[in-house]
């Protein structure tokens, strides 16, 4: 019992001191509790380098191999600020993400975070819509470019384009460059390809039109050059010499009727006399030589063929010697002081096409020698092979520079008024719209349908769409095509 007491009395004493220590020891461990959890507090607030739940990496529009965890980093290729990439699956993704697309391919749109691009079989990045989700808040809170986003469910119906930005420094790194939307005059400058040919208003082809034989020639080849009233062959024919004795006799008739003064006699001879001069006309004799015979009187044997100009001999067809009969080929002569040239033009330069316009012809032949000429005729055929039509050019030509069948050079220049210009680099045709990029100042760009004309040399005619003193992107162009679409400003292509 006493030692009961004791060990009692020994516990109890001891209990005054436990009690004494266990007050401190407890707030101890609750200040050390509440310094860890501000301490985790503080990092999960984080700085600028801070990375969003939902978030899963950052990577660069242009270069999508470049990842980054940290916000604030570059890409190491362009040095462009980074765009997140949420994760599949997250928060954002149920009611903020608009679509997913593919940075390589903004083409591509799907719903369904775990799709693959079609084209490349890359995952797709979430496209949030405009004033939803964190991550574009957040990105914008650290100097960053906008996250992709698109234009909200109060869009209009036709997609029409909106504005986005490109960071001026960023426009440097990839070389864009502006022009100016301004009047200007128009040329319009359309070159073809022609080929000389005779004039055949200046040809003239000799064919037999009586039996005979070929008695001598004047010309022997082809290429010499002949004056105008110059022999170029004589036929013997004895039919032609019956002729002219009868044309002879109707003209002594026609004289005794006259000195006798008989009338009826002298009417019925000159109805015989204007019959035998006919028939010698179709035989090619000429009025100079009907003249002569009906001077002298004196039938000749043969029959002298003359040139009709001065020009050049193109074919001869006939030998010394030769009997010819009706419709025999003798000899061709062709004045080739004005020649003809045919000229190709496509069917959609037709239009600008008139009678009488002035052209300027050229040939390798001639190194910077330039003749004048200008269009006879069109014509109004389309060749269904090379869609063109042939345009005649009559060209003068007195040196005899131009030769049948040399290929030409055709320039046509023509005024076609003023108007509104646009650069021709700064459209970008898709088939259905032309686009241009219209700068609004502080990197802020506006893509816009416009409607252009004909191409005139460096520049398009601007119909609707753009004012004066509007500037456009003239260069990489379809670098920022590609940054409107991931952007969302761009949808109806």
């Amino acid at each position: 019992m006493t030692l009961f007491n004791r060990t009692l009395t020994m516990n109890n004493s001891n209990i005054p001191a436990r009690s004494s220590r266990s007050p401190w020891a407890a707030l101890s461990l609750v200040l050390l509790a509440g310094l860890a959890a501000l301490f985790l507090a503080s990092c999960k607030q984080g700085g600028a380098d801070a990375k969003p739940a939902n978030v899963d990496y950052y990577t660069c529009t242009m270069h999508p191999s470049v990842k980054k965890q940290s916000p604030t980093d570059k890409c190491p290729i362009c040095s462009m600020d980074l765009t997140p990439v949420e994760k599949k699956g997250g928060a954002s993704a149920k009611g903020d993400v608009d679509y997913y697309t593919c940075t390589m391919h903004p083409s591509v749109k799907k719903q369904n975070p775990t799709d693959k691009c079609p084209i490349c079989s890359m995952d797709l990045t979430p496209v949030v819509k405009r004033g939803g989700g964190d991550a574009q808040a957040t990105h914008a809170a650290h100097g960053g470019q906008p996250a992709i986003d698109v234009v909200g469910t109060n869009a209009p119906a036709e997609d029409k384009p909106t504005e986005f930005t490109v960071a001026v420094e960023r426009q440097q790194q990839i070389g864009v460059t502006y022009g100016k939307i301004e009047k200007r005059p128009f040329q319009h400058s359309v070159r073809a390809v022609g080929s000389v040919a005779y004039d055949k208003q200046r040809h003239w082809d000799y064919v037999t039109r009586v039996e005979g034989y070929v008695q001598k020639l004047f010309v022997f080849s082809r290429g010499e050059l002949v004056e105008k009233d110059a022999p170029l062959l004589t036929i013997y024919s004895p039919d032609l010499l019956t002729t002219q004795n009868e044309f002879v006799q109707i003209l002594k008739m026609r004289d005794e009727a006259r000195t006798k003064a008989n009338q009826p006699v002298l009417e019925s001879t000159e109805r015989l006399y204007e019959s035998a001069k006919q028939r010698l006309h179709l035989w090619n004799i000429s009025d100079e030589q009907i003249a002569e015979l009906q001077n002298t009187r004196k039938p000749q044997e043969i029959l002298t063929l003359t040139s009709p100009f001065k020009g050049v001999v193109q074919d001869i067809g006939v030998d010394q010697g030769r009997k010819v009969m009706n419709g025999d080929h003798l000899v061709d002569v062709a004045d080739l002081s004005v020649v003809w040239v045919w000229a190709q033009f496509y069917q959609d330069e037709l239009p600008m096409l008139k009678k009488g316009l002035p052209v300027t012809i050229s040939s390798s032949s001639y190194p910077g020698e330039k003749l004048a000429g200008k269009i006879a005729l069109i014509d109004p055929f389309i060749n269904d092979a090379t869609r063109t039509a042939r345009v005649r050019i009559d060209v003068e030509n007195a040196d005899l520079k131009l030769r049948p069948d040399m290929y030409v050079d055709v320039d046509l220049a023509m005024d076609m008024g003023e108007g509104v210009a646009a650069p021709f680099s700064a459209v970008l045709p898709t088939g259905k719209h032309n686009i241009v990029f219209v700068d609004k100042g502080g990197g802020k760009l506006e893509p816009r349908f416009i409607e252009i004309g004909r191409k005139f040399g460096d520049y398009y005619e601007v119909k609707s769409g753009l004012n004066e003193t509007e500037r456009v992107v003239t260069s990489a162009n379809f670098l920022i095509d590609a940054e409107a679409k991931v952007q969302g400003a761009l949808k109806s292509f």
